[in-house]
């Protein structure tokens, strides 16, 4: 079970179906959530100011967002967080799948899997074996 995940989506729906399935899964003892990618840098600039000891171990990140979306986050984590926070790893969840897409998250190395929308128990229990 990971100590804490954070999860980047601006659908609330969303937010609480998978907060839901991944503490029905136990896959998670924490789950912050950030509606944007601007959200999501503020929880780590906390996060450095706080010495917090409970970095996510891993982020689930939705691409089309308002205000930052998820490519502008990666693109940020990187260049400013990553440093620090090396061992959080990313799992895009979109609800497309476009190729150029998936191409484009090879390129960022803390992106470990390119996922469709909506999570599912079965997804985590995958995930748990490449964490």
């Amino acid at each position: 079970m990971l100590e804490t995940i954070l999860f980047i989506d601006d659908d609330l729906i969303t937010l609480m179906l998978c907060k839901m399935v991944i503490s029905k899964a136990s896959f998670s003892n924490e789950i912050a959530t950030a509606k944007n990618g601007e959200e999501a840098l503020s929880y780590f600039d906390k996060l450095k100011t706080t010495q917090a000891n409970n970095k996510p171990q891993l982020i689930f990140l939705d691409l089309n967002m308002p205000v930052m979306n998820g490519w502008e986050f990666l693109d940020r984590f990187t260049t400013e967080i990553y440093s620090e926070f090396h061992n959080t790893k990313i799992v895009i969840l979109s609800s497309t799948i476009d190729p150029a897409d998936l191409e484009r998250s090879k390129k960022y190395p803390m992106v470990l899997d390119f996922l469709s929308k909506p999570i599912s128990k079965e997804m985590l229990e995958y995930l748990k074996d490449k964490i």
